[in-house]
């Protein structure tokens, strides 16, 4: 039997008593329980990405469904420390960040972060107590990215897991593949004088798109919103093509690339840019309705999660006794999980995945 495991849409403060997690086996004793602030450790006193304002919170990465204001302190990856003060400014000054691997000991647990692939920064958390080992992934993926440490697979009791694109049909091309589709679109439109508007994710995976296009094609535009964040990689010493702002009123760069989250779809933004051919990068472009309910001309899977094989081989790496299964197809992976034996739960969290993004960009246009 599959348990899921719900919360109440949470108050302004996480005050209220946590629920321990439903046991699936005597060996897996609880070391995380689910509050109505979000996955708390109550042996460490620290909640992991809450959803409402807590004394202290662990932040796996710096997108804003998985950091959010209002709590007392935060702790994060190192490489991540930028980010988050950026996410959080008017709570930064309660930001501390430790090293990859580095162990802290908080209450009467054992805490370390751990790369996991998805971004700058971004970080599995390893909760050691009582000789249990429970590790919560947050958001991954496996995928080769110049701009942030590759996913460590970690040994584990118990897996708390994301599933975004939890479904067979999710699996990624190369990223050469994805690069010189992108190169060759660009190409074209620049031999045909249109400018190139490609929407992705403002934090990630703009950058990561930055890091596999070829510059020399013609010049590169950044949304605010985009440079924002590239600032903050390139002072990590992450290598990014050069690239500008258009000023109100300026002229439209013919066979420009222009990189700006998908929030700008709408924005009268888009028309200082003359003719422009539009396009998306997401793993969403995986399924061909989702160009098309964008009245896009083009669609690139790329994602800064894992794809369904990914998902699988990570599991099975952790070999875990207990796999917890959040955001995204999680009933559907929980299910297969049970149909190859193993013991499984599926937790209702606030998280949220792809298809909210560039919604955090609205304001920044």
């Amino acid at each position: 039997m599959i348990l899921t495991y719900t919360s109440e849409t949470p108050p302004l403060s996480s005050s209220a008593r946590p629920r321990p997690f439903p046991r699936l086996s005597r060996h897996n004793r609880c070391v995380i329980e689910l509050s109505d602030a979000g996955l708390y450790c109550p042996a460490g006193g620290f909640h992991i990405d809450p959803w409402a304002p807590v004394d202290r919170a662990i932040i796996t990465h710096a997108h804003s469904d998985h950091a959010r204001p209002g709590s007392r302190t935060y702790l994060t990856a190192q490489p991540g420390h930028s980010l988050l003060r950026a996410r959080l400014a008017d709570d930064a000054a309660s930001i501390e960040s430790i090293p990859y691997g580095h162990r802290v000991t908080l209450g009467d647990v054992t805490v370390s972060l751990h790369p996991s692939g998805h971004i700058l920064g971004a970080a599995q958390i390893r909760i050691e107590h009582a000789g249990q080992v429970w590790v919560v992934s947050g958001d991954y993926k496996l995928a080769p990215d110049p701009t942030c440490q590759p996913f460590e697979p970690l040994r584990c009791d118990a897996f708390v897991t994301e599933s975004t694109f939890a479904l067979p049909i999710y699996r990624w091309p190369s990223e050469a593949a994805i690069a010189a589709e992108i190169n060759a679109w660009w190409i074209a439109n620049r031999d045909a004088n249109r400018a190139s508007m490609l929407f992705a994710y403002p934090l990630g995976k703009a950058q990561r798109i930055l890091s596999m296009v070829d510059a020399t094609i013609g010049p590169i535009v950044a949304h605010g919103a985009v440079e924002k964040y590239s600032a903050i990689y390139r002072a990590h010493g992450i290598a990014l093509p050069a690239m500008w702002q258009p000023l109100p009123g300026s002229q439209p760069t013919p066979g420009a690339l222009v990189l700006a989250p998908p929030s700008a779809m709408s924005s009268p933004w888009l028309k200082r840019f003359g003719v422009i051919s539009r396009a998306m990068a997401s793993g969403w472009m995986r399924i061909r309705g989702a160009r098309r309910r964008r009245s896009l001309d083009r669609g690139f899977v790329l994602s800064d999660h894992a794809d369904w094989p990914a998902l699988l081989s990570v599991i099975n790496e952790t070999r875990a006794e207990t796999v917890w299964v959040t955001h995204g197809y999680r009933a559907q992976l929980a299910r297969w999980l049970e149909e190859q034996g193993r013991r499984v739960g599926t937790l209702d969290v606030q998280f949220e995945a792809e298809e909210s993004e560039g919604a955090e960009a609205e304001g920044e246009q």
